[in-house]
């Protein structure tokens, strides 16, 4: 069961689809900085383009789509430029693609803030044109930590069925088994820092277990930044600026709104997580290795993937749900009707009022 991937990354969306029991026909970036992560961990090529230049026809037969369109013009953490950005386009990108292929499903992932007020009206307006398009459409803000993944970590994921098939997508049930950071990096030796202008160390004893050096901005010491031990990590982002705290150091010290300290005469226990710990906070596997001069990529990579205990989880289901299937789906162009087009799709009120 083929499958073919935009946006990839590093590829933590295709590990666990992978892993899940599908085959990789097609990759996507067109960030130079993952090309090699991405090639010899999948032993696969990658298409270097950007989405907005490649043509339906270029695109193998497949059964399914997967990505994460860049999240960076829905972020709350952001200008929240959504649609107006020329990133947030990309998502139309992805959806006429999906129209010219009518692959079995798709899946989109993307953060919180995609469901937002600001957002919310063209985030109906993306669900109808998957729905316009020849599919029945499912949405949920899920927490990754509810899949295994020792991390905090909501995010929007959207999956399409077509419409031939005749069902939609019912996501996954938490599986109640919860990973913490003892779990996840409590055999870790110490990590090395990063060589001076944060350029990695090369080889280490454990591969990418380097971590960035520097100094902590205002923003940065707002709030606390340090999960204990026996708690699930905070969101692992794409930039190593912002990593967490490594969990041996005691939670930073409230002052006043908005502005902590770290604890005085501890000071030397606070450090950035490693690249190889947020990458086990992410779920790959410490033999997926990860290819940068400037550790700055390394956390980009990794912060920006979908957790691949998360993608497997889903994954799981999908095969679970169009195996069976797969054999007597015939491909047809425009399957749905105009009054099937028409029908508005119904919002999840419990979920968008959830995410507010």
């Amino acid at each position: 069961m083929k499958i073919a991937s935009f946006f990839s990354g590093a590829g933590g969306l295709d590990l666990g689809f992978t892993n899940a029991g599908f085959d990789l026909a097609f990759a996507n970036d067109n960030w130079e900085g993952c090309w090699e992560t991405f090639e010899k961990n999948h032993n696969h090529p990658i298409c270097k383009k950007s989405i907005t230049e490649i043509k339906p026809e270029e695109i193998p037969e497949v059964i399914g789509f997967v990505g994460g369109p860049p999240c960076q013009s829905w972020s709350l953490a952001g200008a929240m430029r959504g649609i107006n950005d020329s990133r947030g386009k990309l998502f139309y990108n992805y959806v006429e693609l999906i129209k010219a292929q009518q692959p079995l499903f798709f899946l989109a992932e993307n953060v919180p803030g995609l469901l937002s007020d600001k957002h919310l009206p063209e985030f109906i307006k993306i669900i109808k044109a998957f729905n316009e398009i020849g599919y029945n459409v499912s949405y949920e803000l899920l927490n990754a930590k509810d899949y295994g993944v020792p991390q905090d970590r909501q995010r929007v994921i959207i999956v399409g069925y077509h419409k031939k098939l005749g069902k939609k997508f019912e996501f996954p049930k938490p599986t109640n088994s919860y990973v913490f950071l003892r779990d996840a990096i409590g055999d870790l030796p110490s990590a090395k820092s990063a060589k001076e202008k944060n350029k990695t160390n090369g080889k280490t004893e454990i591969p990418n277990h380097e971590y960035m050096n520097g100094g902590f901005s205002t923003i940065y010491m707002s709030r606390n930044r340090v999960r204990s031990w026996d708690e699930h990590s905070f969101t692992i982002q794409a930039g190593g600026r912002h990593a967490p705290i490594h969990p041996q150091a005691p939670k930073m010290k409230f002052i006043e709104q908005n502005k902590r300290e770290f604890v005085k005469g501890k000071e030397n226990l606070y450090r950035r997580l490693s690249v190889r710990e947020c990458a086990r906070i992410q779920t790959f596997p410490d033999d997926f290795i990860f290819y940068y001069n400037d550790v700055a990529d390394g956390y980009k990579m990794i912060g920006n993937a979908v957790p691949v205990k998360l993608a497997e989880a889903i994954a799981n289901k999908i095969i679970e749900d169009i195996a069976p299937k797969k054999s007597n789906f015939v491909i047809v162009k425009s399957s749905f009707s105009e009054k099937e087009a028409k029908t508005p799709l119904p919002v999840r009120s419990d979920i968008l009022s959830a995410s507010q």
